[in-house]
């Protein structure tokens, strides 16, 4: 527990934000997803990221009510799913992601993916609800530099974080620049690329030579990069593997390996397929 990862980034409005959290997605059974959510809670854990799609809103709010931490030392992430977006429907999916979750605010609010068309007004409801004090930080996921671009152009709030897959097989370091640039933090989702990359041979031989495992590896580079990781499982292990990240540090040039290992190859959707609907 000693070793359990607590560092927090200051986002552009002053909200401190835990740099690792437990992800929820996929969390489908309701007792395991009660059971993985307290027992992050329990150890240490004090970011929880979920999302309408996933359908365990209601499961996370059971577990941090459960847990009796007061709810300042949390900070919780939910997203409005595609089929929600826009300015009134944004509204209305916000409301009902609050009551599964059986909470006054959230710490971050995310457009989940660009749908062409909406996702500017979907951003203009997620303003309204941050100037409402209704959450503390407002975001995007899975948003291009040119989704980016076109919402700084008429926001009043620019995004404060913007969630994307990111792991060394897709380190997205043209899009960190322009987020570094205009005060936005990156969180990564899939940080471990879904497992695919855990036997690869630079990352084992660099857990040999910290004692951890090339889970640990990847997500300490991530820590290092200044990133937000949410690795997501439902196991007590891999949960408490995940987090016990503090008592050792990447070398400049472990860091440098690591980055070489980028093919800019993505486990999951391109955010662009959203920009075609």
């Amino acid at each position: 527990m000693d070793f359990i990862y607590q560092e927090k980034l200051t986002l552009a409005n002053g909200v401190k934000m835990p740099q690792l959290g437990l992800g929820v997605y996929k969390m489908t059974d309701s007792e395991e997803t009660i059971a993985a959510i307290s027992y992050a809670l329990e150890i240490g854990y004090r970011a929880i990221d979920t999302a309408a799609i996933y359908e365990n809103e209601e499961e996370t709010g059971e577990a941090i009510m459960y847990s009796g931490i007061p709810r300042e030392q949390l900070f919780i992430t939910s997203k409005v799913w595609n089929t929600d977006q826009g300015y009134d429907e944004t509204l209305r999916a916000f409301e009902k992601s609050l009551k599964k979750l059986k909470l006054e605010y959230l710490d971050l609010y995310l457009t989940h993916w660009p749908v062409a068309g909406k996702y500017r007004d979907t951003y203009k409801a997620i303003e309204r609800l941050y100037e409402e004090k209704l959450i503390r930080a407002t975001g995007v996921s899975n948003h291009h530099v040119h989704h980016l671009e076109e919402i700084l152009s008429e926001a009043s709030i620019p995004p404060m974080v913007n969630q994307v897959e990111l792991h060394p097989l897709l380190s997205q370091v043209p899009l960190r620049a322009f987020c570094k640039q205009h005060g936005i933090e990156v969180t990564s989702w899939s940080p471990l690329a879904r497992g695919r990359i855990l036997a690869d041979e630079t990352l084992v031989e660099i857990g040999k030579a910290h004692g951890k495992t090339p889970a640990q590896v990847i997500i300490r580079w991530h820590l290092q990069n200044g990133l937000i990781a949410i690795p997501k499982s439902v196991t007590k292990e891999r949960i408490k593997e995940n987090a016990s990240v503090a008592d050792f540090a990447l070398s400049l040039e472990e860091m440098q390996r690591i980055d070489r290992l980028n093919k800019d190859q993505r486990t999951g959707t391109n955010p662009e397929k959203y920009d075609q609907l």
